[in-house]
This record gives C-alpha cells, structure tokens and sequence, in this order.
C-alpha cells in the first residue's frame, strides 16, 4: 500500500485516540457508560440495569464489551471508547473489502479514506453510542455475503450469520433490514430471481438464533416472566416483542413511545454536517447512479452492482419514515455512501470525467474549508480564552499550511484530496485536542464525579439534591449517587450536589454546610452563541455546588 495511505491512517488513528482524553458527554454516550460499569460490578450480564432501575432501550452488546473493558483496564474514558474503537477500524477493513470485490483496489482504497475521513467517524470515535458497532457489523456481513454469492463457500456465510447477530444484538432489527434491502434491489435489478431460494438461508437464520439465545433469555426473565414492572408507564412489557418489533418498526406504525415529529429529510439534512467534506460529492454520486439505472431501464448488468446505492437509499427511506429519528441514525450505511463517493472521486481524479464539476467543486470547498478554519481559529482565540498559546499557534501554522495548499500549482496528491483530507484532519485535530475539553468544562456531571472519587467520599453518603439525572456523575464518581429531594431527608454528614438556587432551602431549613466544590455548568450537547460567546455565556450557564451538611 502507498506510504502516504499508511501515513494518513496513522495520523487518523491519532487525531481519533486523542479523543480519548475527551471526557464522555451526557446524556446518551454518559449513560451507556454507566450501565456498562453497572453491569461490571453486578456481573448481571443478561439483564441490564440503569441505576438499579430495569432498562429497556438498547440490546446488551455496547454494555457487554464496555464492561469487559473497564474489568481490563479500570472505569476511564478509554476503557468505555476502545471497544467501539476497534470496530470502528474493523469498519473500515471491512469497507476496503467489500469494496475490493467489485472494484479496482484504488477505489476500495479511497472508499475506506472517505470513511475514515469523514466528520460522523471523528465524533463516533469520542462520543461512543451503539451506531459504530452496529456500523461495523452490518458492512461486515455485506461483504461476507456478497464474497458468499461470489464464491459459494459456505463459511462466507456462517461469517455473515455472525454479523449479522452481532448487529441485532448491538441495535437489532436494522441488522438484517439493511443487508435485505442492499442485496434485494441488487438481485431484482440483476432478474436474478432463484438467488432468494437457497436452502443455506436455513443454516444462516439457526445460527443467528443461537447467537441470540443469551440476550433473549435475558429479556424474558427481566420482562416477560414479571408482567407486573411498570416499564414506560405500562404493565405487561414483552422483553422480546419491544426489541424484535416495537424499538424499530413500532416507530413506523406509532406503537414507540418516541415520537419527536421530525420529516424524512431529517437525516439529509444532518448528513451535510456528517458526512463532511464528501457530502456534495455524495450528492451528486447518487444522482449519476440514479440516472444510469433510468438509462438502463432498471435492469443491471453482469458486472455492475447495486448493493451500495439501494442498500443506502432503501435504508434511508426506512429510517425516514420513522416518527422518531436523531441524526446518528443514519451513519450505519455511511460505508455505502463512502464506495458510492469513492467510485465518483475516482472518475474526477483518475479518469478526469466532469473537469469542470472538479474545478467547481475544488473552488467550493476551498471556500467551505477556508471558513471552517476561521471558525476554529475564532473558537480558540476567542471563545475559549484560556487555550494555551503554543495550540493557538499551532493552528494559526495549520491555517497558513491549508492557504499554501490552496495556491501550490503541482502537489503531489491531487488537490481536491488534499485541501478536503488536510482541512478535516486539521480542524479535527484541534476540535479533539482543545476545543471539545475547553466545552467540557462546563459539564457537571463529569467534573462533579471525579471530584468525589479523586477526595474519596463516600458514595453512599453523597447525594443529587433535586437536579436532573446526570449520568456522568455516577460513572466519574464510579457509583450511583442516590437523590434526595426533600430537605427534611437531609442529615448530618451527608454531601449534596446541587445548584447554588438551592441553597436557601437549606438556609430556611437552618441545615449548617461547608461548600467544598463549584463551578458553572450547561448542557454541552446543547451549544448555543451565547454559550460560546465568553460576553453572555454567565447569562445562561447554572452555578453548582458540592456541599458538605456540619
């Protein structure tokens, strides 16, 4: 493989590492985490726990392999990231050889490149939910499967039954949803019609099964066997139906409970945010294929493959149509639009199609990536006023860099590559090492439990004093903190974390402390301008305090 290809992927895999240090943000990654830790100390690993309440969500894999991980490498940032980390590259590998079985290996190549390069993959590899495992899995099983049409070896396709069990463990149905609409418009579109008639289907479908034995007994013991636990306000909660039907396509009907009204452009729209900086490239990727199908009268030829576009395109409609999406949603077939994105780029730069497309596509995001430096160089000089000065030359020296590369005639990597690699690995680069530890600080949770486990406090006597259930207080502090929401619950001894508007119920009450911690939070999911802007971020950030009852 090309040394510049190792070297971008090295560079890649620190800007992601780098990450690490980034501390788990609330609320979702937050909470995943503590139930991982949870389950660690329980070694309940079949029914899962959320602060000692029955959690019906997310399948258990996430929570499996996190919390072997903090069993290996203690309760830290790392711990809970590197699993997800190691099926984040396996994406990649899996991508490059999916792609390999279709296309020239320049292309599967450039394919993992976009991939890895896009923005989903830098904040995925930090801000760790279910979506990268699943990711990983699903692209896993496409590639086995289609080497099992292929080749006809049948261990291809134990390889694929396993995926795809990975997969509905990890987020379930949409495991075996995004590999039936890849290879079923691809096997309509051929006329290939007896491929859906294969007795190994049975084999597959047995060993998927078995696979799922463990998370199915779980859900029937902590669910279906006590129709009695009130679970969503309801009584009589099936385990198993809630994750085989109602958590995918009960959102479709209206039976999910989650509903946040959003249109089937909602993860379009966020995909111009995602899948930075190929997403115009994306775009005009699809339409091509789109056209060729038309041209072709939707019938394919021997050689051609539709596995990537109506895999993406069918997965999108689906989710699409969901009365609950968020915009992670959608990275699961990010590997199809990287080879959908890869064949294009490589018609620009290889083959030289569409010279005038690539010029005008160069001058844009000459011009996208020139602002997107401003902004990061504007977020650490003056959002952030205490970024160290070396990091603010640092990428001021960046800056310069990406300016030289826009006016250098001949560089050795064709350009288009260059100013889009160099500019989303560089703003990363900061981002992760500077600005999202700078936003950090103003996480209570995170901050508030380290500080109780680094002083030691006993945890049983540390308590949330009417605030909301910040999650990553109990991982940081390395238990649950109980709440007490009454000052009459409040004794002697006991440590409340709270905000600062809730100290005159103590004061009313006559209840003597000492404050021994505070600092200003916000929500940092949540940025807003006045946030960032250092002149009105008091306006809308809370005082909280750690207070010790005499």
């Amino acid at each position: 493989m090309d040394k510049r290809v190792v070297s971008l992927f090295v560079l890649l895999t620190a800007v992601y590492i780098i990450g690490f240090g980034i501390d788990i943000m609330d609320i979702d990654a937050a909470q995943y985490a503590s139930i991982s830790r949870e389950m660690m100390v329980t070694k309940n690993f079949l029914q899962v726990h959320d602060m000692g309440r029955d959690y019906l969500d997310k399948p258990p894999f996430l929570f499996w392999i996190s919390s072997l991980s903090m069993k290996l490498f203690g309760v830290n940032n790392f711990s809970y990231r590197f699993p997800s980390f190691l099926f984040a590259l396996f994406s990649l590998y899996s991508t490059f050889q999916f792609c390999k079985l279709f296309y020239k290996k320049e292309i599967a190549v450039l394919s993992a490149i976009v991939l890895a390069t896009c923005q989903a993959f830098f904040l995925i590899n930090h801000d760790v939910r279910t979506d990268t495992i699943l990711m990983s899995w699903v692209i896993f099983s496409i590639w086995q499967l289609a080497a099992w049409y292929k080749n006809n070896k049948l261990y291809h396709l134990l390889l694929a039954s396993i995926g795809i069990a990975g997969g509905l463990i990890t987020k379930g149905p949409i495991a075996v949803m995004v590999p039936v609409f890849a290879f079923g418009s691809h096997f309509i579109l051929q006329r290939n019609f007896k491929v859906f008639f294969r007795w190994q289907y049975l084999l597959s479908i047995l060993i998927i099964a078995v696979l799922l034995l463990p998370m199915c007994i779980g859900l029937y013991q902590q669910f279906d066997l006590h129709p009695e636990k009130i679970v969503n306000d309801k009584t009589g909660v099936s385990g198993l139906r809630f994750f085989f039907w109602t958590q995918s396509f009960g959102r479709i009907t209206g039976e999910s409970i989650w509903n946040n009204n959003v249109n089937i452009f909602f993860l379009l729209q966020n995909m111009l945010w995602s899948f930075l900086p190929w997403i115009l490239f994306f775009l005009i990727a699809v339409v091509l294929e789109i056209k060729q199908l038309f041209t072709q009268r939707f019938k394919l030829s021997a050689n051609q493959e539709w596995i990537t576009t109506g895999g993406f395109l069918l997965t999108y409609l689906s989710l699409g149509l969901s009365h609950y999406q968020l915009p992670h949603y959608i990275f699961v077939v990010f590997p199809f639009a990287a080879i959908i994105t890869a064949k294009f780029l490589y018609q620009l730069i290889a083959d030289k199609k569409y010279p005038v497309l690539g010029k005008a596509l160069q001058i844009t995001h000459s011009i996208i990536f020139l602002l997107l430096w401003i902004v990061l160089l504007y977020l650490l000089i003056y959002c952030f006023s205490d970024t160290h000065l070396f990091t603010i030359l640092l990428a001021v020296a960046g800056f310069m860099v990406f300016i030289f590369i826009l006016i250098y005639k001949n560089p050795s990597v064709p350009k288009l590559l260059l100013i889009c690699i160099y500019a989303i690995l560089g703003i990363n680069f900061f981002m992760n090492s500077s600005v999202y530890p700078s936003i950090l600080k103003y996480q209570m949770g995170s901050n508030a439990g380290r500080f109780i486990h680094e002083h030691k406090i006993l945890t049983d006597k540390v308590f949330l004093y009417q605030n909301p259930a910040w999650w990553s207080v109990h991982y940081y502090a390395q238990d649950i903190i109980k709440h007490k929401d009454a000052v009459s619950e409040i004794n002697s001894g006991d440590w409340l974390l709270l905000s600062d508007d809730k100290l005159p119920d103590l004061n009313n009450a006559g209840k003597k402390y000492e404050i021994v911690y505070t600092a200003n939070t916000f929500h940092v999911a949540m940025l807003t301008g006045q946030f960032l802007n250092p002149v009105t971020r008091n306006n809308v950030t809370k005082k909280v305090v750690i207070v010790r009852i005499i």
